[in-house]
């Protein structure tokens, strides 16, 4: 099996689509039951069987579509004139015939452009000798050099029958070319035919007798006077080749079906290294006899027509031409260029695969030198009414590269440029060992040190591919990253790491393609999975590539062969000693086949993510370009009336807002029968919504709207400069709300969260004022990302599930109200504040050492064991000193009473 093209044994396009289909199925299924049987999370499952799918189909569909990639480079290259790329077609279905009919297509063509620079370099020889000889002729006589006289005159004149012989010729080839002279079929007496032509041979006045063996009485059916021109052109060149007194012998016999004519002279004959190009059109043998080079050509033209052929016969001595054909010829009305054209010349042979018989002979060299189109559209313009012009085509040499089509610019190419197209040994290799490392000392451990480490050691490899390494942009967002990454160390809060790390992809996403725009960041952050398709050719290239290095694979399978023996030998001998089995333990993780398959996992899906980053960093697409200016701007009033709707209903909530606020509980009990606490959060949600989506409507009112005038732009101005204070005072209003619910019902962590989100949705709002001034958004996007990046740092600085226990206990002191149970599920971050606070001690132990949806209640002292120096954290290393500083409850079961909803320990959900 070919490993580029693995289908090529398939004779359908069909069949193999359907094969393409069922495997890229069967691999996406066993891998999601390989994964779901060893427990591996499906957010890592997900993204590794797609990218093994997508890793086949690929390799199936690049060789399926191989062909057609080879006939667009070739069509290109034939349109600048360059016809010497071939299509390799080793395919049996129908891709691999429309190849193999593009290479018959491109030879013809090579052909027919090779045939037209003969005729007009031939030509151009032909016409030059006459009519520089008559000019010369000509300006003798107009300046008196040579005096008027019937030698010079008759000088002039074999120049002109020259010159008009030669055109005749071309116009009559050009007539039996287009099939404008249709054959006139009649029975013919060859012996008077043979006798006349003679006769007509011998007025030439040269010395040469004539030698005619034709058997009395021989009838032939062709068209009397096309073989009258044939018998003319064969005995003019015997003739004009013969020595004097030699003898040009004709011999006609008949056999069955055909008649052969013989015409034998006793000259120099024809060399037989150009006896397959004689009858080709301007071809006067090895040297210049004078003649126009077109009657053989003709005379091969019309034994075509008459279904026969006109041969060079070896000869030890002179040249013998031999016309055959047949008797009662059928006759075609019209002639196919491609049955009596001289056999072109083929192109270079494919490498491999089936090709069908053309029967073209070997190339010849293309005349050197440029083109003159002038002379090929004189020779057009000289064709009768009707008859077609010599074949036209474009100039093979000097290869100019196809100027690139108005309009043709297809998304990877115009959006999505590749940069670098280079072999990347390093990055592929880098992302493996990132991989690698991932899988074998990160799985299974909590986020912490070993985690960041990855996260680091990925960061740099991405970075060593960026193409803007060394810029403000990309060390500004290199050290958010690098910080953000860290509160996987540094915070215990699960959700503060994973929500740490999804914005630090986005700020490297943003730094690695430069977007500026809110569109460009959003397409940045969905060009990073999708470079794992774009760099698949590149990944190709990089492992054939590597392949062919001496010493990449054996050193890679050196370390696969030790791998295997370590652990062969290694487990046999833990298995033989107790001792050594403890040290192996130490040392080795679990490598129980869930443990591998789970790991294998890790290490692909890590290192496909580092490596489709470095893809990313080499070749950034042009996302900002991806949404384009509007073309087609509105009206002022197609905008104003909408957004004058929502001014009005922002308006409108403030409001109420304001009268809710001023007229107290009672009136809110009285107009929408809630408390006042109920009221300030039944709407927080829906005023957050109400922001985004303020913010959307501002950016396609910018979009759309026009600014050519300045009316235009002040109105633009007026109409959302409003909408945004208005939506300021909505944001506060929100905040407001959500400080009077905290204090109604007690603080979160996640309420905290949507604090600092709504914070954040009010800095953008007040970007978007700023960018009216200019009335240009395009750094709104980065900003805003930067901002919300800065607001994350100072989130997790604030240490959210620290100040949330600290305020409920706060809280609990002033009213003797807590939510045990949720202070209890807080993460190891709040315990150091919940071990030094003033809660009684019972309460304190019952909160840091039973978990309250454990049943039955028990301490849970397991959980809370010391990490390895791999997963190492700042806040669960904290967090174990201050736990243990508490005693644990000696009765676990009391502490039900703590997390039963009674008067004094009030749930605040």
């Amino acid at each position: 099996m070919n490993s580029e093209r693995p289908l090529d044994q398939v004779s359908s396009i069909k069949t193999k689509l359907a094969v393409l289909v069922a495997a890229s199925v069967v691999i996406t299924a066993i891998l999601a039951l390989i994964g779901d049987r060893a427990g591996v999370p499906v957010w890592v499952t997900v993204p590794v069987t797609l990218g093994f799918a997508l890793a086949v189909t690929y390799w199936l569909a690049r060789g399926m579509t191989a062909p057609l990639r080879e006939m667009t480079e070739a069509a290109s290259a034939m349109a600048g004139g360059d016809y010497t790329l071939t299509v390799s077609s080793t395919g049996t279905d129908e891709v691999g015939a429309l190849a193999r009919a593009f290479t018959t297509m491109a030879r013809d063509l090579a052909a027919t452009d090779q045939q037209r620079r003969e005729l007009i370099s031939t030509v151009s020889h032909e016409l030059r000798t006459p009519l520089a000889a008559q000019r010369a002729v000509l300006e003798n006589l107009v300046d008196g050099v040579t005096p008027p006289s019937e030698a010079t005159l008759a000088v002039a004149l074999t120049q002109t029958e020259r010159l008009s012989d030669l055109v005749e010729d071309l116009l009559d080839l050009s007539r039996l070319e287009s099939g404008s002279t249709p054959l006139d079929v009649t029975d013919i007496d060859l012996a008077e035919l043979v006798g006349s032509a003679t006769r007509e041979a011998s007025l030439s006045g040269r010395d040469v007798t004539f030698r005619i063996t034709t058997p009395s009485g021989m009838r032939v059916r062709a068209d009397r006077a096309r073989l009258t021109q044939v018998l003319a052109n064969l005995l003019d060149n015997a003739v004009r080749h013969s020595p004097a007194g030699g003898v040009v012998a004709v011999r006609a016999q008949s056999s069955g079906s055909s008649w052969q004519l013989d015409v034998i002279d006793q000259g120099a004959g024809v060399d037989p290294a150009l006896a397959g190009r004689i009858f080709e059109r301007f071809s006067t043998g090895s040297e210049h006899s004078g003649g126009t080079g077109l009657g053989l050509a003709i005379a091969r033209w019309i034994c075509t027509l008459h279904g026969g052929e006109i041969t060079i016969v070896p000869s030890v001595s002179g040249a013998h031409v031999r016309v055959a054909l047949p008797t009662d010829p059928s006759v075609p009305s019209h002639l196919s260029l491609e049955s009596a054209m001289p056999t072109p010349p083929t192109m270079p042979a494919e490498p491999a695969g089936p090709t069908p018989s053309t029967g073209l002979a070997e190339p010849t060299a293309p005349a050197a030198g440029p083109t003159q189109p002038t002379a090929s559209q004189d020779l057009a313009a000289a064709a009768p009414t009707g008859a077609a012009a010599p074949p036209r085509a474009v100039v093979p040499a000097p290869y100019l590269p196809p100027p690139k089509a108005v309009g043709a610019d297809p998304w990877f190419s115009g959006l999505w440029p590749e940069r670098v197209s280079d072999p990347q040994p390093v990055a592929l290799f880098g992302s493996l060992a990132i991989g690698a490392l991932a899988g074998l000392l990160a799985f299974d451990r909590n986020l912490g040190l070993i985690v960041f480490v990855v996260l680091l050691l990925g960061g740099v490899l991405v970075w060593r591919a960026s193409a803007y390494r060394f810029s403000r942009l990309t060390m500004v967002s290199a050290g958010l990253a690098v910080v953000l990454g860290s509160v996987v160390v540094w915070r215990a809060a699960e959700w503060l790491g994973v929500l740490s790390l999804l914005l630090t992809g986005v700020v490297i996403a943003m730094a690695l393609t430069r977007a500026m725009k809110v569109s460009g960041i959003v397409t940045a952050v969905v060009s990073w999975p999708l470079s794992g398709i774009r760099g698949l050719p590149l990944l190709g290239k990089t492992l054939t590539a590597t392949s062919k290095q001496g010493m990449v694979w054996p050193v890679v399978r050196t370390a696969a062969f030790s791998l295997v023996a370590l652990l062969l030998f290694g487990g046999l001998f833990a298995s033989a000693d107790a001792i050594f089995g403890s040290w192996a333990n130490a040392v080795v993780p679990n490598l129980e086949w869930d443990s591998i398959t789970a790991r294998i996992f890790i290490l692909v899906m890590v290192g496909g993510v580092t490596l489709a980053g470095c893809y990313l960093a080499l070749n950034p697409p042009k996302v900002d370009h991806v949404l384009r200016p509007a073309t087609k701007k509105v009206r002022v009033w197609e905008w104003a009336v909408p957004v004058g709707l929502v001014i009005a209903l922002f308006a409108g909530f403030l409001i109420a807002q304001a009268s809710a606020t001023i007229r107290g509980h009672e009136w809110v009990q009285s107009q929408a029968g809630l408390s006042y606490a109920e009221y300030v959060h039944q709407g927080f949600g829906q005023l957050t919504f109400a922001t985004m989506l303020m913010l959307v409507a501002v950016a396609l009112t910018l979009r759309k709207a026009s600014t050519q005038t300045a009316q235009d732009r002040l109105w633009l101005r007026i109409m959302l400069s409003t909408l945004c204070v208005l939506t300021l005072a909505v944001v506060a209003s929100a905040l407001w709300r959500m400080h009077l619910y905290q204090q109604a019902y007690g603080f979160t962590s996640l309420r905290l969260m949507v604090d600092g989100f709504e914070l954040w949705l009010g800095v953008v709002v007040l970007m978007v004022l700023a960018s009216l001034v200019p009335l240009s958004t395009r750094w709104l996007g980065r900003a805003a990302l930067l901002s919300g990046a800065a607001m994350m740092i100072g989130l997790v600085v604030m240490n959210p599930d620290a100040w949330s226990a600290r305020h409920n206990i706060d809280r609990f002191a002033a009213t003797g109200q807590l939510d045990a149970n949720y202070l209890a599920t807080l993460s190891d971050d709040a315990v150091p504040t919940i071990a030094a606070s003033s809660l009684p001690d019972d309460l304190k132990a019952c909160v840091l050492h039973v978990h309250p949806y454990q049943s039955p209640l028990s301490v849970t002292s397991a959980d809370h064991d010391a990490d390895d120096w791999l997963e190492f954290n700042l806040g669960r290393s904290r967090a174990v000193d201050a736990r243990a500083s508490v005693a644990p409850p000696s009765d676990p079961s009391s502490c039900s009473t703590f997390y039963a909803d009674d008067v004094e320990y009030t749930s605040t959900r």
